[in-house]
């Protein structure tokens, strides 16, 4: 069937009063951002919906995409037919025909927001029942919950046709509910936290660290083709890439190994506190669910948090690893996050770490490196790049990455 449009409900934005317009603009502009690979679309954002005009553009393409942009409840792929009666039984039936099989049940739905149009929504409603009735003896009418709806929507420029119903993301639109940076690992954990942040309207930037020569340029592709597995819905994401390496270092050699990973993810929290400042942000986020390892004990938290103030939020923080892990499949990151390339989490993690970290030994082991100098440096070596859905980073290995999985 070849469409002329794709019409989008919106979902919670209609409970957000006066706030409302400024909501659906972000949408728009995130709607636009996550559909850039189809130029002919014209996206036309209303108050109660969204109009996007194909123009040519392939819709199950352009629907695939849609449906990870939050802030959608859900959409329709429509038919344009000019106000002629004669030609809107004949593509009614047409669209019914292609889409509705024999047997199945349905009702006509009519919205008028053209009333100088000579049928008021009873009279459509009744005269697109009778005209299917006789061309389709082989369907049901049914008012209550029938397996179709033909929605029928007159406008001032045509009459729209839509027979199916996809659910959208849901969710806020992102950028809504401020800016965060999402500290992502290499792992399954921090992705998902980033998809939940996104779902609630967060826009986040990456912040990741990496420590080469210990951890590979492989480690850090992944992590890109991580935040690329997040962008679809947004339409781009900014990756920050921390250096780490010093630190790492200058810590192995003068941190007791128990308190090795308390001090670093100090330090890690410390830099990413500063990121986000730097660039505008209101909170972190990460992936830690609590007493999933040593360092997510609830006492190894407040040793770690002493060194900001910035809101922390971890939205895996009570769930089960296997439904974190759900949530991956779900969103197709943890094919890429099992992936064996160490990040540098990993690399110096002592084998036996402090569960339970005293705060003040961590603060006076803490006075044995150049926090400062380290900072610094780090800070003056981040790197940024936007990312898209588009990007891939490690496809170019293949056979690699099938032989790992």
């Amino acid at each position: 069937m070849q469409y002329s449009e794709i019409m989008v409900r919106y979902g919670e934005l209609s409970t957000k009063g006066k706030n409302r317009q400024s909501f659906i603009s972000r949408l728009n502009g995130n709607v636009a951002k996550a559909l850039h690979e189809f130029p002919n679309l014209t996206i036309r954002p209303k108050r109660d919906r969204m109009h996007i005009e194909l123009n040519g553009e392939d819709s199950d393409a352009v629907m695939h995409r849609l449906s990870q942009v939050f802030g959608i409840q859900n959409f329709s792929p429509s038919v344009a037919v000019p106000k002629d009666m004669d030609l809107v039984h004949e593509k009614a039936l047409e669209l019914m025909n292609a889409t509705v099989p024999e047997g199945s049940s349905y009702k006509v739905n009519t919205r008028r927001s053209d009333h100088s149009f000579e049928l008021d929504t009873n009279q459509m409603n009744l005269d697109m029942g009778d005209f299917l009735s006789d061309a389709r003896p082989d369907l049901v009418v049914q008012m209550r919950q029938p397996d179709f709806i033909l929605r029928v929507e007159v406008r001032r420029e045509a009459i729209y046709l839509s027979t199916t119903t996809v659910q959208g993301a849901g969710g806020l639109p992102v950028g809504t509910a401020g800016k965060a940076v999402l500290m992502l690992s290499g792992g399954i954990d921090s992705p998902v936290a980033g998809y939940y942040a996104l779902k609630r309207g967060v826009e986040i930037e990456m912040v990741h660290f990496f420590s080469p020569p210990y951890t590979s340029d492989s480690a850090l592709a992944k992590a890109k083709d991580l935040t690329a597995k997040l962008a679809p819905y947004v339409g781009s994401i900014k990756f920050i890439q921390v250096p780490f390496t010093e630190t790492q270092e200058e810590v192995k050699a003068k941190v007791p190994e128990g308190y090795l990973m308390t001090v670093q993810r100090r330090m890690m929290l410390r830099l990413a506190t500063a990121i986000a400042e730097n660039r505008g942000a209101l909170a972190i986020f990460n992936g830690e669910a609590v007493g999933q390892v040593a360092s997510q004990t609830l006492e190894s938290m407040v040793a770690i948090n002493d060194v900001t103030t910035m809101p922390i939020v971890r939205p895996v923080a009570t769930m089960d690893k296997n439904e974190i892990i759900k949530v991956a499949e779900d969103i197709d990151t943890y094919d890429l996050s099992i992936m064996p390339f160490e990040d540098c989490c990993t690399i110096f993690a002592p084998p036996a770490p402090k569960t339970k970290p005293n705060l003040d030994k961590t603060r006076y082991y803490e006075t044995k490196i150049d926090v400062e100098g380290l900072m610094n440096r780090a800070l003056e070596g981040i790197k940024v790049t936007e990312i898209k859905s588009s990007d891939h980073f490690l496809s170019q290995d293949r056979d690699l990455i099938a032989e790992l999985l």
